[in-house]
């Protein structure tokens, strides 16, 4: 797997590209599962993944897979496969998907076939040639996103306010965000029910988990006890959170083996500073924050 940075003047509106190379025995599946995390818009070109949050709700065997800002786990099996991914902030959701993001919340759909994200098919369409070109399959990717224009009543500035003040750890609760925002907690509600996808105490409660479990992920000798974050007040607090998050208990996650996002998390974190989507300032948020 490789990391590659938007271009500039793209750069706040998304994590990051990636491209993943996933090689299996004929007929055999790697399994894994994603952390909550903001939306994403993935490629492939080989197998396609079998992909679920709920088990009676599986996608399998599409080409492109968009997936909405979650607070549970998603989980896949895939087998050999190169794909692409492409990771929106919430200001790229605002930019460059436009609809309520607590409608598509947790959601796993075909991107071909979903009116939230049609617009992005010529994409899913052309980004492969005859072989593997990484540059050239980058640079398709940057010019289609080049190539949208900006919608009306775009408020950047409110969003990158939001989210700079979500991703502070020192920041523990609603009332403080709407201090550090300055805006009322009824347009911050709003902002974070249209672009982020959930409530701001549910997202404050997010960031509070993933710096745990990120931190655990990147260094298991810590243990659990370790790793959890400051602002639990005991490893109680912490375990009910992890059970609603991942949908089970943190020793039972630990024992599970992780083949693809653990490499992921620890290439991530090497390349690009941070191990996890929800863990990435916002463009131009004080190093502070984070």
């Amino acid at each position: 797997m490789r990391f590659h940075a938007p271009p500039e003047d793209l750069r706040r509106f998304f994590t990051t590209f990636y491209i993943t190379e996933i090689d299996t025995p004929q007929g055999v599946q790697v399994e894994d599962s994603l952390q909550p995390e903001w939306a994403n818009l993935r490629f492939f070109r080989g197998a396609s993944p079998d992909s679920w949050i709920d088990p009676d709700r599986q996608l399998s065997g599409k080409s492109f897979v968009a997936t909405g800002p979650s607070s549970r786990s998603a989980n896949f099996a895939i087998g050999t496969t190169r794909f692409w991914g492409i990771g929106l902030l919430p200001l790229g959701w605002a930019r460059f998907v436009g609809a309520p993001a607590s409608d598509h919340a947790n959601l796993i759909a075909d991107g071909h076939g979903h009116p939230a994200f049609s617009h992005f098919v010529p994409l899913a369409d052309s980004l492969f040639g005859p072989g593997p070109d990484e540059d050239a399959e980058k640079e398709r990717i940057i010019r289609f996103f080049r190539s949208i224009p900006e919608p009306r009543g775009f408020d950047e500035a409110r969003i990158v306010a939001i989210h700079a003040a979500l991703i502070d750890p020192l920041l523990s609760n609603v009332s403080e965000l709407v201090e550090r925002v300055g805006l009322s907690q009824r347009t911050i509600e709003r902002t974070c029910d249209k672009v982020f996808g959930f409530s701001p105490k549910l997202l404050l409660r997010r960031q509070r988990f993933m710096r745990s479990l990120a931190q655990f992920m990147l260094d298991p000798s810590l243990k659990w006890i370790g790793a959890i974050d400051g602002q639990y007040h005991d490893q109680a607090q912490f375990v009910r959170d992890f059970r609603e998050f991942m949908g089970l208990a943190p020793r039972e996650y630990a024992a599970r083996p992780h083949p693809v996002l653990e490499k992921f998390m620890h290439e991530r974190a090497r390349v690009h500073g941070a191990a996890v989507q929800t863990l990435d300032r916002p463009e131009g948020a004080s190093a502070a924050a984070s």
